[in-house]
């Protein structure tokens, strides 16, 4: 049986955590930033964790990370 391939735009978007959890950037950071609020870019800047109702269709792309 050949090998899974890896969906490379989902590798380059998620990382898998030592707990097995996967974390992604938050949207809403690349342009019309001048009309968002200071806080609310803020707020955006750092990452997150996927959603459990999406866990399933990332970790399908993702065939061989952690």
């Amino acid at each position: 049986m050949p090998k899974m391939k890896t969906k490379k735009s989902a590798a380059k978007r998620f990382k898998v955590r030592g707990s097995g959890s996967i974390k992604r950037a938050q949207a809403n950071m690349r342009h019309i930033l001048t009309k968002k609020p200071t806080k609310r870019k803020r707020h955006l800047r750092g990452t997150t964790g996927v959603h459990e109702a999406n866990m399933a269709s990332v970790r399908a792309m993702l065939p061989y990370a952690g």
